[in-house]
């Protein structure tokens, strides 16, 4: 925590409500900015969308908002109209502890879909979560841990530029799958950023990141990203420190994508797929998807095959069209295919590196162009199939 750039005017909290069943686990975190901050956010492309996003897309971008409630254990997706009241209910409980309009609070929640939220529970929890909001790194912590569900640990990032400060946290661990994953994030700064650049700024950097995720391709109902600019460090921004701080922000976001992926539930692998050298960025995106996505590739590197075939002919049906001598791919710092023509390897050293490393690369180089992407990906466990077949139950 020591090394957090925590913004200034942004207080947090997250509180123990008893939404979840769990006993002392934190369920509900507010975000406040102590002064009117444009906003800005990135949503879910699922057409199966949750009640809060449905409000909070509603309000951005803006440049009023004041706070944002999280809630977790219950996603309030496919529950119709009473899910949609239930969603600015929540708002308007923030609203009123801060004596301003609900219309400048945003709304994220996650967890179970398909159930309607427990307000007698929020109705007590919001008010003390509101009144519980506090500076500092202990209470960021507090709000990151109030928005997990199978997280194992909190991801947060942070950056400073200049006289500003620019922090986020995030959580995901399944149902991870562009566009976006199954997660939220919250990106803090307290530089003063109009909502227009913002929300260009926060589009452009989910693009690369948030959305080069994937644990099973499973697209969420509840997938946000909100970034407030609040402006209280007081220093007026030149187009200098704009272009940096959206480098920065950047690179927020791709740290936090990073630890999301890292973190999936039940994985033993963190694997990056960089694919080079295709006519556009897209069609390196489409490549890396394919990749990422392959339950036989997930499955050969859960199980140390360097079965390199699954990965180069998850390429070919990803539908860009490339001949194979366009092709070269490499597992590690082993070559094993260059223009089409496999290469000889030593099979136990290519498995030992799949099982001795958590973390692993794959570089696909193609001769058409300029376009690359970089994509995280994990391996596909026991664990995960466990954790997912018992969900509910």
């Amino acid at each position: 925590m020591s090394d957090w750039h925590l913004p200034r005017g942004f207080r947090y909290s997250g509180i123990v409500s008893k939404l979840r069943s769990e006993p002392d686990r934190r369920d509900l975190a507010v975000i406040v900015s102590d002064v009117p901050a444009a906003a800005a956010g990135v949503f879910t492309q699922n057409r199966v969308c949750a009640a809060p996003v449905h409000v909070s897309r509603s309000r951005l971008p803006s440049a009023n908002v004041r706070a944002i409630v999280i809630c977790s254990g219950n996603a309030n997706a496919c529950t119709g109209e009473q899910g949609m009241a239930d969603a600015r209910r929540m708002t308007e409980l923030v609203a009123n502890e801060l004596g301003i309009a609900a219309e400048q609070v945003l709304v994220a929640s996650t967890g179970v879909i398909g159930r309607l939220l427990p307000m007698p529970i929020l109705e007590a929890g919001i008010p003390l979560a509101t009144r519980a909001v506090a500076e500092g790194a202990e209470a960021l912590r507090n709000a990151a841990s109030a928005i997990m569900t199978t997280d194992s640990r909190i991801k947060v990032s942070s950056r400073k530029v200049g006289p500003y400060s620019i922090t986020g946290f995030a959580k995901g661990a399944a149902m991870i799958g562009p566009n976006m994953a199954t997660m939220l994030g919250f990106v803090l700064t307290d530089a003063p950023l109009d909502p227009d650049f913002l929300q260009k700024t926060l589009s452009a950097a989910a693009a690369t990141t948030f959305n080069c995720i994937s644990v099973e391709g499973h697209t969420s109902t509840n997938d946000t990203v909100f970034a407030l600019a609040n402006g209280a460090a007081g220093v007026p921004c030149t187009d200098h420190d704009r272009e940096a701080l959206a480098g920065e922000l950047h690179a927020v976001c791709a740290d936090l994508a990073r630890q999301i992926a890292a973190d999936a539930e039940g994985a033993n692998h963190l694997i990056t797929i960089d694919v080079e050298g295709t006519r556009s960025d897209r069609e390196a995106h489409v490549i890396a998807k394919s990749i990422a996505d392959s339950p036989l590739v997930k499955t050969a590197v859960y199980g140390a095959d360097p079965n390199w075939g699954r990965v180069v002919s998850a390429a070919g049906y990803a539908g860009v069209p490339f001949d194979e001598a366009d092709l070269s791919f490499w597992m590690g710092d082993m070559l094993l295919y260059r223009d089409g023509v496999p290469l000889p390897f030593d099979a136990a050293t290519a498995s030992n590196y799949l099982k001795k490393n958590r973390e692993v690369h794959f570089l696909l180089r193609f001769k058409l162009g300029t376009g690359r992407c970089r994509f995280y990906t994990c391996d596909l466990t026991t664990e995960y199939v466990r954790l997912n077949a018992d969900y509910t139950t």
